[in-house]
Parts: structure tokens; C-alpha cells; sequence
């Protein structure tokens, strides 16, 4: 079946119109990223304003339809990487505007005087260098490390790319060898990649957005809201992956602290001063225990840490730190502070005590025994 060159355009802007909406939807579920989806929704409709103005360029006077119909494709693509560049913080605008001020200058000089060329071989070089900075800057994107669309984004911003820039190599070569009867088939498939690309990459970055507020409500779920912690869903799932890739080599040990007296805390101070006191060990657990422990909060007034690469001995020094550190803190923090101390148990990794919550559990037997003691102590678990 043949489909010629009109009714591409008429499916294109469809298809974008169709984006647009849809973008615009997928913003009031996703008010974190409202402004980049708004961008995004934006460079669909620049898009399709683009299309309509080339679909009917030949009714403006001059080169006026033809400019604006590419200022205002440039400007669509100009968008979705601005709005990609806008996933880690704010990004700047001066580049994406000089860049369009250089085209309508370039349209306004030299497009004057080669508009078939300009139209069709110079138009595509903004495009093209859009989509490779689109695909770097989902590339290189903090937020969407991880994510399983980025690398759908970053193929669908190259690819393009790279069909622009062999449209814009091939197509005079082509020509001058075969005859301007071939402008129209360049057309063609140029419209043709067009409507699928205004398809796939407003997708890939909807899929994009998705996947992050999904990834942040799963490390909600895994996160202490009053300390900022791990919570014991977290400790266990991400504690038991650590533990799991323990080498003979590296040793993992395994700290339990638990509040003293933070009932009696809770009582003379109320919630408040108890969830104070809280917040105040986990800073310094969280800051004595080094970036490569796991600390967590399990519940109420108890505490663990597991210490990936930390024997007995530096795991003994570590725990004894948070406890001194925690006291010291507590007693002056504010005046006259809230008089704190907390016990410690003490577990290493080792033949019968590979799994994590055996481990834990050693290490809570070894806690008990610093209750036992008489508390702001650390015991260590039998080998």
C-alpha cells in the first residue's frame, strides 16, 4: 500500500497530538517531575506545530515557511534535552536559546539564497547534534543510573541521531547521482522514522519517570522515616546480599546496640526528647561507622550495623567509638541534654554464623549479657 507524502505528515501530528495529551496526563501523577514532563508534553506540541508549518511551507511567502518550520523542530528536540538535563537539578537555557537564535540567523542569511539545501541536508545538523547531547545526558544521568528505560531512551535519541545525519551525508550524494526524482522517497522515509520516533521517545521517557518514583517508593518502603536509617526490611534484604558475597579474605562483623533505659527517657522527656535522642545515635552511628556499613534502625530503641571488611578486633573499636561519641553527645547537645548511653553486642562472621539472622542473633546474645553487665558496655559473641 502506498502512502504519500501528506498523509504521513496528517499521521505525524496525530501522533504527536496524541503524545502531548498523553504527557500531559502522565504530569498530575508525577508532581516531582511536573516541570520536565511539562517540557516534554511542550516539545510534542513545538513538534507538531513544526510539522504543520512544513506541511504547508509552501504557502508562506519566501523561505518563511520553510524557517519556521525547522526553528520550530529544533526547538521540540531542544526541549526533550532540556528536560532530560533537568532530571539532575536545574539546567541551564542559554545553550538550547543561542542555539535557535543561530538557525533563524543562518535562515536569514544563507537560507535565503539555498533554501532547497538549507530544507533538506543543513536543517537535519541541529537535529542530529540534539539527539547525541538527548542521548549522552540520559547517559551520563545520575537519577536514571539504573533505571531499565534509560538505555531504551539513549537508543531511541542515537538512532535518531544517526538517521538524521545519514539523511543529511546520504541524501545529496544520492541525489547527484541519481536525480532530484529521489527528494521525494527521502521524504518519505524521513516521515516515516518521524512518526515512530513521536511514538517511542515520548514512551521512553513517560517509562523513565515511572521507574523513578517506583524506585524511590522502594527505598521509602526499605527506609526509617524518623532516623533516615534502613528500616528491618532494608537491613535484611540488602544485609543478607552483603553478607552473601563474604570472602574468606574480607570478614564481617556485625554490631547490635540497643538504647539503655529509653523507656525512662521517653517518660521524663516525652516522645519528643525520646525521638531526639533517636535521630541523635543514628547521626553518629551512621558517621562512626564508616560509608560501607549497613546501620539500621529494627525497631523502637535497637540498632544494628553490619561491617563488611571489619574483623573483631576494629569492629570492637568501632562499636566502643558510637558508644563513647553517642553519650558524649547526648549529655551536651542541649543544655542540659538529655543524659543517654547504649549497650553493644558484638558478632563476627564465621563457620555457623554465615547467614544474617544468625548472626543477629549471636550478637543480641552478646548484648544481653552487656545489659546483664550493667549497660553503656560492649560484649562480644562467643566464637
Amino acid at each position: 500500500m502506498q502512502i504519500d507524502l501528506s498523509t504521513l505528515y496528517c499521521l505525524m501530528i496525530g501522533t504527536l497530538l496524541v503524545s502531548f495529551a498523553m504527557t500531559l496526563w502522565e504530569r498530575q501523577a508525577h508532581p516531582r517531575r511536573a516541570h520536565e514532563l511539562g517540557i516534554w508534553a511542550g516539545a510534542c506540541l513545538a513538534f507538531a506545530a513544526g510539522v504543520l508549518a512544513g506541511m504547508n511551507r509552501a504557502h508562506l511567502p519566501g523561505i518563511a515557511g520553510a524557517a519556521l518550520a525547522n526553528l520550530l523542530i529544533v526547538a521540540g528536540y531542544l526541549m526533550i534535552l532540556h528536560g532530560v538535563a533537568r532530571l539532575d537539578g536545574p539546567a541551564r537555557l542559554r545553550g538550547p536559546v543561542a542555539v535557535l537564535v543561530v538557525l533563524a540567523l543562518l535562515w536569514a542569511t544563507l537560507g535565503v539564497h539555498f533554501p532547497g539545501a538549507f530544507w533538506n541536508y543543513v536543517a537535519s545538523v541541529p537535529i542530529v547534534l540534539a539527539c547525541g547531547l538527548t542521548a549522552w545526558t540520559a547517559m551520563r544521568s545520575r537519577t536514571a543510573r539504573g533505571l531499565r528505560s534509560r538505555p531504551v531512551v539513549v537508543v531511541i535519541a542515537a538512532g535518531h541521531g544517526l538517521f538524521n545525519l545519514a539523511r543529511a551525508v546520504l541524501t545529496p550524494l544520492l541525489v547527484a547521482a541519481y536525480g532530484a526524482e529521489l527528494l521525494p522517497v527521502f521524504g518519505k522515509m524521513t516521515m516515516y522514522e518521524g512518526v515512530l520516533y513521536s511514538v517511542a521517545m515520548p514512551m521512553g521517557l513517560i517509562a523513565l519517570v515511572r521507574e523513578e518514583e517506583q524506585a524511590r517508593a522502594v527505598a521509602a518502603s526499605r527506609t526509617d522515616y524518623l532516623t533516615g536509617l534502613s528500616n528491618r526490611h532494608g537491613f535484611f534484604e540488602d544485609g543478607a546480599r552483603r553478607l552473601a558475597e563474604r570472602t574468606p579474605d574480607r570478614p564481617v562483623a556485625l554490631l547490635a546496640f540497643d538504647l539503655d533505659h529509653f523507656k525512662a527517657i521517653n517518660d521524663r522527656h516525652g516522645h519528643a526528647g525520646g525521638d531526639a535522642v533517636l535521630r541523635l545515635f543514628a547521626e553518629v552511628a551512621r558517621a562512626t561507622a564508616g560509608p560501607d556499613a549497613l546501620v539500621a534502625r529494627l525497631g523502637g530503641e535497637e540498632f544494628a550495623a553490619l561491617l563488611p571488611g571489619r574483623d573483631v578486633a576494629s569492629a570492637q573499636a568501632i562499636g566502643e567509638a558510637i558508644a563513647r561519641r553517642f553519650a558524649e553527645a547526648a549529655a551536651h547537645r542541649d543544655e542540659p541534654g538529655i543524659p543517654a548511653t547504649v549497650s553493644v553486642g558484638l558478632a563476627a562472621a564465621q563457620a555457623g554464623l554465615d547467614d544474617l539472622p544468625a548472626l543477629l542473633s549471636a550478637a543480641d546474645r552478646a548484648l544481653y549479657r552487656a545489659k546483664a553487665g550493667g549497660r553503656n558496655r560492649l560484649e562480644v559473641a562467643a566464637a
